[in-house]
């Protein structure tokens, strides 16, 4: 039982996503009388929405009872360790892609039948992928690593082109596969060549093997742990979309059914930093490995500067909003990975990259499903001039997505200022006094961006006989906005059960 009750969020998404799999293929189609479909999930988007919802709920809920019963306590977990590793880090984690997944299904919900791809397999996939999103952030073993990362991105790959209708979708969905793909090989070869040459696939041997190097009788070659530690970093690299391994990020987010787009930011993201810490800190945390002069934190100090400047300037002269908000997503990858780099020094900021993901999860979340609330079917918002006078229009919907854009750009009292706040604290306390201030002039230049939204929204009127985007009613979306509207303001507001969450889930090379 202790070992089931270890295992509940895992088990309890996996089952549903098999039941709401069922529930989806032999349920009775809900169209107009006389409309012939061999969809049976055609027209039931609502009901899949609301249960992949309840079904992520319960996980999000059951990674927290087991995180206060404490996973120290379960000593049957062992049985499944390494393969996977069940503690505060993973169920921290697991919480933050069960509440991501689910603000994505509600969001789904009412975005598919607004807008006439009411395709019930999205709630399955999504259910799906979030198991391997969840894995991932439990793998302490290269096979489970590579099984969950596929297991993720395959579904994901199916997300982006379900608007089959669409060559923008279709471009978007065979450049991330086929992209992923190769990025995925690398990675591939990569674990293949560190098994070689350390003779293990659990990360806590291969951190054994690797700090033998030196000492008499070892054979462990430096140089092809240097060359799979590249290879490796490589193929994470593109899965947290950061520069310059970030071409397919803008495409997919702008092809991809907006619901989709979402998840990518927050689950995807999420969960591909989960792992790279832990590889980074178990497999290759080494003092050598791990220091400034030969080690990954000078590499990964230069892909964030690269993702935070490049993303920023790039952002402030898109016309399109999700393209905007990919772009976004792209900094607040560089924003993340200065946390990673101060995790050589201080274990603190293995925390704040967890909180700061949270944070971000739920900002990014609503950001997108205010996004959707701003339009409706032939009257899409995806331009600055379709949310030109939104504000006087659609007062709730433009108040919303002002607080979620507040919370990116890092402004109090919102999640997102705290999450900035906790990260570069943790780089000036390690020391990476350059690393920080870089951090923080691009969140001011970031800042530029996401007010331009809210002079659309308060300032601007759209052109005579210009296209207006018409605001679209949900109690789906609805609801998702005011979930994430409250996790920013507690998260910004009363952070403290949640950073206490965030300081357990520390991680240290062992």
């Amino acid at each position: 039982m202790n070992l089931l009750f270890g295992l509940s969020p895992f088990l309890a998404v996996g089952v549903g996503a098999l039941l709401l799999m069922l529930a989806e293929a032999f349920g009775k189609p809900n169209v107009a009388p006389g409309v012939e479909t061999t969809d049976a999930g055609a027209g039931r988007a609502g009901e899949l929405a609301l249960g992949a919802a309840v079904i992520l709920v319960i996980g999000a809920v059951l990674s927290v009872a087991v995180w206060v019963a404490g996973p120290e306590s379960l000593p049957e977990l062992t049985q499944v360790a390494p393969h996977l590793v069940i503690d505060k880090f993973t169920l921290f984690f697991s919480f933050t892609l069960c509440v991501g997944g689910a603000l994505a299904a509600l969001l789904a919900g009412g975005y598919l039948p607004e807008h006439g791809i009411d395709r019930s397999e999205f709630f399955p996939l999504l259910l799906l992928s979030t198991v391997g999103a969840m894995a991932l952030s439990a793998a302490g073993d290269l096979l489970t690593l590579f099984v969950a990362l596929e297991t993720m991105s395959l579904g994901v790959y199916s997300l982006i082109g379900l608007r089959r209708g669409s060559p923008r979708a279709a471009e978007a969905a065979l450049k991330y596969f086929l992209l992923g793909s190769f990025a995925a090989a690398i990675m591939l070869f990569g674990l293949a060549l560190l098994y070689g040459a350390t003779g293990h696939t659990d990360l806590a041997g291969i951190g054994a093997a690797v700090r033998s190097i030196g000492s008499p009788g070892s054979t462990v070659s430096a140089g092809k742990i240097l060359i799979s530690l590249v290879l490796v970093l490589v193929g994470l690299a593109f899965k947290v979309s950061a520069v310059p391994f970030h071409q397919w990020t803008p495409d997919a987010y702008e092809g991809a059914p907006t619901p989709a787009a979402t998840y990518m930011a927050v689950a995807v993201k999420s969960a591909a930093f989960a792992v790279l810490l832990r590889v980074l800190l178990v497999g290759f945390g080494d003092e050598r490995l791990a220091s400034w002069g030969a080690g990954w934190p000078p590499a990964l100090a230069v892909l964030a500067v690269l993702s935070m400047t490049v993303a920023n300037l790039v952002a402030g002269r898109q016309e399109s909003v999700k393209r905007m908000l990919a772009y976004s997503s792209i900094a607040h990858a560089g924003y993340a990975l200065v946390g990673v780099v101060a995790a050589m020094r201080s274990p603190e900021a293995v925390s704040a990259v967890a909180f700061y993901l949270l944070a971000y999860t739920v900002s990014t979340a609503g950001a997108f499903g205010a996004l959707i609330l701003c339009g409706s079917r032939g009257a899409e918002a995806v331009s600055y001039e379709d949310l030109a006078g939104v504000g006087k229009r659609h007062p709730a919907a433009a108040l919303a997505f002002s607080l979620f854009l507040f919370s990116l750009a890092g402004l109090p009292p919102t999640a997102g200022f705290f999450g900035k706040l906790y990260v570069f604290r943790t780089a000036i306390d390690s020391g990476l006094y350059t690393l920080a201030i870089l951090g923080l002039v691009n969140s001011v230049i970031g800042a530029y961006y996401y007010l331009r939204v809210m002079v659309y929204l308060y300032m601007r009127e759209p052109a005579p006989g210009a296209p207006r985007a018409v605001t679209m009613r949900s109690g789906f979306v609805a609801t998702a906005l005011v979930a994430a509207a409250i996790f920013v303001l507690l998260l910004g507001m009363a952070p403290g059960f949640t950073l206490d969450m965030a300081s357990g889930a520390a991680l240290t090379a062992r």
